[in-house]
């Protein structure tokens, strides 16, 4: 993988898709298509109300994965924001900066209208920003190979994010990268109905910690090392690209803040979650063997 010094990343939801691939993977194929009028017409029933949560996207798992290239430069996601299943999340997206972008569907189901609008989008921002490195592309539709093939074109490493089970093997063979949504640090993966871990695709397969951690900057703490691990395939990682990295998932992190006088301090409260290393001025940190699945 590039080097993330200097390294400027574009991310483009298509929102729709990622929703309806997450719900029929915990659901059961089809499952959104059947329950869609019911959520549209009872979105305070109880039961709806259990469904939706237990498919809930973390967005910040997917966003946080995309700050590991490097900074974020503009997230973008498409989608009828009016369609209560995605209105449950404009708030979450806000937080996280990401810019909504209305579809206004001229049918009952407006078929390809996010991916039109978010590759038109994508090819005009790579000509806008010429220092654009990184494009991830969060969906598993095949329509999106021509833009994942123009954007490598066109000089820019190309990550995909998609749904196990629901993605185009084409989109992932286009992209430079490609790693399953449920295999992100911090996504809980579905178990299957032998009550294993089920597959989590073409991505590496990792597991949340068994006890997340209470405090979360600990758990910032801990999807940091683990994604960072995930870039070098080095389980020792330097304290302050540690450091870099959580602030571009977190940019209101602060150990100062948090009572620490260094970073280094901060990491030593934390032994629980990491080990810390001293090789004359450099520190290294790697994630305490226990919490390594």
């Amino acid at each position: 993988m590039p080097e993330t010094a200097g390294a400027r990343v574009a991310v483009y939801f298509d929102f729709d898709n990622i929703v309806l691939s997450w719900y029929d993977r915990i659901h059961g194929r089809g499952s959104l298509g059947r329950d869609r009028a019911r959520i549209a017409a009872s979105a305070g029933d109880p039961e709806v109300t259990a469904r939706l949560a237990a498919a809930t996207v973390d967005v910040a798992a997917i966003v946080e994965y995309a700050a590991s290239f490097g900074t974020l430069v503009l997230t973008r996601a498409y989608a009828d924001w009016s369609a209560p299943i995605n209105a449950e999340y404009r708030s979450q997206l806000v937080a996280r900066a990401v810019d909504l972008v209305q579809l206004f569907p001229t049918a009952a189901y407006a078929k390809n209208g996010a991916d039109i609008r978010l590759a038109v989008d994508a090819v005009e921002d790579m000509f806008r920003l010429p220092d654009l490195t990184h494009v991830v592309i969060v969906a598993g539709d095949s329509d999106y190979v021509p833009l994942a093939q123009r954007c490598k074109r066109l000089g820019r490493y190309v990550v995909g994010v998609g749904v196990a089970g629901s993605t185009a093997k084409a989109l992932a063979a286009a992209c430079d990268r490609f790693d399953s949504y449920e295999s992100l640090p911090g996504v809980t993966r579905p178990e299957a109905s032998d009550g294993k871990v089920a597959a989590s695709g073409r991505g590496r397969s990792r597991k949340p910690a068994a006890t997340p951690p209470a405090d979360p900057a600990e758990a910032l703490l801990e999807r940091a090392l683990r994604l960072e691990r995930e870039r070098t395939d080095d389980e020792w990682a330097v304290a302050s690209a540690l450091k870099d990295l959580i602030k571009r998932m977190d940019p209101s992190f602060s150990e100062k803040e948090l009572g620490h006088a260094s970073f280094t301090d901060f990491v030593k409260a934390h032994p629980a979650v990491v080990e810390l290393r001293e090789e004359g001025t450099i520190r290294y940190v790697r994630l305490n063997p226990a919490r390594t699945p």
